[in-house]
């Protein structure tokens, strides 16, 4: 996806989530706000929103002189989803389905998104989220991907997000034991984006192989990518891609096979995935008509 206009107003309003979220005061959020501003008159309508704002939030965070300007909040992030931990356990135990029970809790952690233009309650979320249905509905069609698969990637997205991928993961590796699981994260902090450090501090080193993708980007930016990453994602059965940032990357891409898994957050998406707002969407792609 190539960015919108509306686009430029979003990214320019992440600057000021960013000024709340390191508590800047007004001389630093005057100079960052002002900063993004700037910047967007040179924003280039060939790049996907996260190659856009991930040149914004280098900045950003070169003006804070703060590598990581969502750490604080990513932790909090991970606290409050560990917290719900045992009523997920709860759900996938009394579930008939468990795969579908484990990807609507991989779904529902999406709404963990600090730079959606529209932000959802986690709790909330996850009270309705085993009672609501898939807009576009393709969970039939990953589950039989599944089942003749040998290798999947999972694209992480947004920390918090990456402990119901966790659950995921563990019920996938528990359905199908024959597959090697991939997990792979941002080379670098963006946004509330997972990394390594999050991901390690999860088990997931432990849980399956995780991966540095190399990419600065909030989203899967495969030419930004490193060559193991970019080497995986070519020759893997199966990619499950999560969130937004990772669906706007990727769409389209130059192979099949990608499971997009998300919550609608913002317009210019639900356009391009003729859905809603809120809605949830279990989107598989075999091939690109492009």
């Amino acid at each position: 996806m190539k960015i919108d206009q509306e686009c430029v107003g979003c990214i320019i309003n992440q600057s000021l989530k960013v000024s709340d979220a390191i508590q800047a005061d007004e001389l630093l959020t005057n100079k960052i706000s002002s900063t993004v501003e700037l910047m967007s008159h040179n924003f280039s309508f060939e790049l996907s929103p996260p190659e856009v704002a991930s040149d914004v939030y280098e900045k950003m965070a070169t003006i804070a002189q703060k590598e990581d300007l969502y750490a604080e909040v990513k932790e909090l992030s991970t606290q409050k989803a560990r917290s719900f931990l045992p009523f997920l356990q709860q759900q996938l135990e009394t579930s008939d389905n468990k795969l579908l029970t484990a990807t609507k809790i991989a779904v529902a952690g999406n709404v963990i998104d600090l730079a959606a233009a529209v932000e959802f309650d986690l709790d909330e979320e996850l009270n309705k989220i085993f009672h609501t249905e898939f807009a576009h509905n393709d969970f039939r069609s990953f589950q039989i991907e599944l089942e003749s698969a040998k290798r999947v990637v999972i694209l992480g997205d947004n920390v918090g997000e990456h402990i119901f991928d966790y659950i995921f993961i563990e019920v996938m590796q528990e359905l199908y034991p024959n597959i090697e699981f991939y997990y792979m994260v941002r080379g670098n902090p963006i946004i509330n984006d997972v990394t390594m450090k999050e991901a390690r501090e999860a088990g997931f080193d432990k849980l399956c192989h995780l991966i540095d993708s190399g990419v600065n980007t909030p989203g899967f930016a495969y030419s930004r990518a490193n060559k193991q990453a970019q080497e995986l994602f070519d020759s893997v059965d199966l990619i499950i891609s999560k969130g937004m940032g990772n669906y706007e990357c990727l769409s389209p891409s130059h192979r099949g096979n990608i499971c997009f898994l998300l919550k609608v957050k913002c317009d210019v998406v639900a356009r391009s995935l003729s859905q809603k707002v809120g809605d949830i969407v279990c989107k598989l792609v075999k091939d690109w008509d492009v």
